[in-house]
């Protein structure tokens, strides 16, 4: 069953998350989330996208939505990111079916802490990238959207809203 996701515009998606220890109820909520992101067949998620404000995501470092090697990452910080920017599709769960082009780079730097609190640093290429990169964002309490220009934004929320009715 593919849980409910916080819908666009909910006041949460630009909440940012501030660092907290590895714990049993940061744990948890990443727990939740990479059962939300395998249900939702998600290539990664923000805990913003579940209702919660936490300093969690999760990474598909697969590639595939329909492959999974999902990686959670714990008070996650890009580090270090290329000069050349890559343009892809992107969307969210928070607005189903919507998709749009994202210039970003090809790879980033990240620190983070695993499940036991350890910290560890990790590069991610392609599109494992650009899925860390979406979803620090959202967890840092920047829609992806907001990666567009003003007009090219209100041009996509023109059309959503439209299409939502």
């Amino acid at each position: 069953m593919i849980p409910e996701f916080v819908p666009y515009p909910d006041s949460r998606l630009s909440e940012r998350a501030a660092p907290r220890p590895v714990d049993a109820s940061l744990r948890a909520t990443g727990d939740r989330l990479k059962a939300a992101a395998i249900a939702a067949s998600a290539y990664g998620l923000a805990a913003a996208h579940i209702g919660e404000i936490a300093p969690v995501v999760v990474v598909n470092i697969a590639g595939e939505a329909e492959q999974r090697s999902d990686l959670l990452l714990f008070n996650p910080q890009v580090t270090g990111m290329a000069e050349t920017l890559e343009r892809g599709t992107e969307g969210s769960v928070s607005m189903p079916g919507l998709q749009v082009e994202i210039d970003r780079p090809q790879w980033v730097d990240v620190v983070y802490e695993d499940e036991a609190g350890t910290r560890q640093v990790r590069r991610f290429e392609g599109l494992a990238a650009r899925i860390a990169q979406h979803e620090i964002e959202q967890m840092n309490g920047a829609f992806f959207l907001s990666r567009l220009s003003r007009l090219k934004r209100e041009m996509v929320l023109k059309k959503w809203k439209k299409r939502a009715g």
